[in-house]
Parts: C-alpha cells; sequence; structure tokens
C-alpha cells in the first residue's frame, strides 16, 4: 500500500516528505494508521548518528493510531482498536519474561535495526520506493512519521476509544520515560526528596509522576524560567535557576542534606556529575537523558562506595501496557496533565517542530497525520 512518509536519506540529512511502498501484515504482525507521532530528541540524535539506525530510514517512535488490518495469528487487538504502538522486544530473552521488556537483550536491533525483528521475514524492511529500492523501518519496531505503520502486534497498547488518540504517543516513550522513573525504578518513600534535573518533558513528566507519589520535597532545576513556573504548577516544592544558584549547594540547603533521589534528564555531561553529587549514602541517581555517543562521565569514588546508586533507565521500565494504560487514566482522571506540553504539527511541517523545539519554543511536538 502507498504511505506518506518523512525519509532520512543519510545521515545528518533534513527529513523529506515522499510517497513510499509499505508491506501488507504478515503473521504476527499489525497494520496502524498513525493519527499522530511525537517528536522525541531521540529521533534528532538518531539522525545525526548517536543511534546506528541504517539510512535511508524513516524514524519516529511515538504512534499512536486505529488498527487497519492484522496477520495471521494475530488475537491481541483487531481491526478498530485504538493503539499506542509500544516498544519493540522478543518475548523470549531472561529480561522479557521477568517483566522488562525494554530491556530485552536483542534491544539494539528491536530499536534501530532497520528491519523487522521477529517473524518469517525477521531482518527484512517493510518500506520501499515506487522503483523499489529499500528505505530502512522499524525504528522503535514502528517508524511512525508516516501514515500508517506495520508493526508487531504484541508491541501494541489498547486505549479506550474516547481517549485523546492525537495525544496520546508520546506516552510510547518520552512522556512515560519521566513517569515511569518515579514509578518504577525510584518508588520514592514517604516523606523523600526528589530533584530533577532539567525539565523540557521528561523532566516535567518525571516532577507530575513525583506529585503523585509520597515524596514530600520535590526539586526542579534549569535554565529556563518558565519551564520552572510550568514544574511549580505541576507540583515541585522548589526550583533552581541554575544562572542564580549552584544547583548541588542549592538541594543541599533546601534538603538540610543530600536529596534521597536525583532525576538527570538532560544528556549533559556536567550536569550528570551534579545529579550524582545531588544525593549522599544510599540515595539515588538515575540517568535518563541521551548523552552523546560514547560519552563518558566521572564520580567520586568515595562517596558512591558509601551506598550512593547510580542506574540508568531506559523508557520508564516495566511493561508498556501497564505504564501507558497507568498514564491514560492519570489523564483521564486531570491527574497527569500532560496535554499541556503538547503543541500540534502538520507531517509536512516537522522540519518548524524541530526548530521549535531545539529552541526551547515547544516542550513536545506532536505531527499529526493528514489522511
Amino acid at each position: 500500500m502507498k504511505v506518506t512518509a518523512a525519509v532520512v536519506d543519510e545521515l545528518h540529512e533534513p527529513f523529506r516528505i515522499e510517497e513510499l511502498d509499505l508491506d501488507e501484515p504478515g503473521p504476527g504482525e499489525a497494520l496502524v494508521k498513525i493519527v499522530a507521532s511525537g517528536i522525541c530528541h531521540t529521533d534528532e540524535i538518531t539522525r545525526h548518528g548517536d543511534l546506528p539506525m541504517p539510512f535511508p530510514g524513516v524514524l519516529g517512535h511515538e504512534g499512536a493510531g486505529e488498527v487497519v488490518a492484522v496477520g495471521d495469528g494475530v488475537t491481541r487487538v483487531r481491526p478498530g482498536d485504538h493503539v499506542v504502538i509500544g516498544w519493540p522486544s522478543c518475548g523470549a530473552c531472561r529480561n522479557c519474561r521477568d517483566g522488562e521488556p525494554r530491556y530485552c537483550a536483542r534491544l539494539g536491533e528491536a530499536l534501530c535495526g532497520g528491519g523487522r525483528l521477529l517473524g518469517p521475514r525477521a531482518g527484512q524492511t517493510a518500506l520501499r520506493r515506487p522503483g523499489g529500492s529499500p528505505v530502512h523501518s522499524h525504528f522503535f519496531g514502528q517508524s511512525s512519521f508516516s501514515t500508517y505503520s506495520l508493526t508487531w502486534a504484541d508491541a501494541l497498547v489498547v486505549v479506550p476509544r474516547d481517549a485523546p488518540l492525537d495525544l496520546l504517543g508520546p506516552l510510547a516513550c518520552g512522556i512515560s520515560t519521566g513517569a515511569g522513573a518515579v514509578f518504577n525504578t525510584l518508588k520514592p518513600g514517604p516523606g523523600s526528596s526528589l530533584v530533577v534535573y532539567g525539565v523540557g518533558a521528561v523532566g516535567l513528566a518525571a516532577v507530575m509522576a513525583a506529585r503523585l507519589s509520597p515524596a514530600t520535597t520535590i526539586i526542579a532545576v534549569d535554565r529556563h524560567p518558565a519551564r520552572l513556573t510550568l514544574a511549580e504548577e505541576f507540583g515541585a516544592t522548589h526550583t533552581v535557576h541554575v544562572s542564580e544558584a549552584d544547583p548541588v549547594a542549592e538541594v543541599h540547603r533546601i534538603c538540610g542534606g543530600p536529596a534521597d533521589y536525583a532525576m538527570e534528564c538532560t544528556g549533559v555531561i556536567p550536569v550528570v556529575r551534579q545529579a550524582a553529587d545531588s544525593v549522599g549514602m544510599l540515595g539515588t541517581c538515575v540517568l535518563i537523558g541521551g548523552a552523546p555517543a560514547g560519552a563518558e562521565f566521572g564520580l567520586d569514588h568515595l562517596s558512591t562506595l558509601w551506598g550512593k546508586r547510580v542506574v540508568g533507565t531506559l523508557g520508564g521500565s516495566g511493561r508498556s501496557e501497564t505504564l501507558i494504560g497507568t498514564l491514560v487514566e492519570l489523564h483521564r482522571q486531570g491527574r497527569f496533565p500532560f496535554d499541556r506540553l503538547v503543541r500540534f504539527y502538520d507531517l509536512t511541517d516537522i522540519d518548524t517542530a524541530l526548530q521549535d523545539s531545539r529552541q526551547g519554543d515547544v516542550l513536545k511536538p506532536v505531527l499529526r497525520m493528514s489522511h
């Protein structure tokens, strides 16, 4: 079938809107009519080589839409279902079997191998140009910068039909990453303190989630006053503007010592050290932001030896169905207002959306598809 997609031809090249041919669903697969797809920082760094996606290819990994067809053996979803496209996984490795499919042993292949992960056509792309030349597909199992996506059916999360489908795509990655890091990785205890370094879309989602936890001190750190104001509205009890105060010293002042938890959402290496220095004995610093490929950071050995934990998290950990379903319901209840972060663009305006995001004019750009 014919689809319209944003194609990246080569590393560092711009997105080009093209008409492509997409395969029909085979065994275990589902065809999703994309309603909207969020733009994530990961799409941009992949275009510039920090994830090894082969090109030409179609990016996009925060897609939501309607199932229009399924392949043989698919029973979990059916045509007409409204879905968010979750992360792909093999389902067979130890981590998948232990309930952590975001840490699938075949993660690299699943996210940016450029083709199907599973099934009789494993490794093959699903997209071609009209002349027959291949275009790599299945970025994060979906390549949703397109009017239709062919994905692994088991990755789909069915959502209520009355949920705002054009809004839900970012729950596949960016928004769920921030919230899931609180709910699944840190799990703050009663009266605990938590500091969020970088309150873009991921960090603000973390603040919203922290507000729903028993933590009583929630500190937002950023360089943009408008984002700090939003963080206060979403539940931050304190804010720190990095140009006005040393953030580590200010966190220690607010908490009367080190914080219990820190979340690093920027991917900026000096900020990683600040986040780690903000927690002390038995404290936990969780790394979320996507640093450039090959980036390294250093920590003080003795302070880390004294029970400090530095851990990474992917996509908010846990199962997509549980996490995304929870966030959809919390939003319906008015307790997780991530819609306030979103601005909509047409697929053809993808360059404008990216520019606005880079400049900080928008927190979470979402591309609507024209059908």
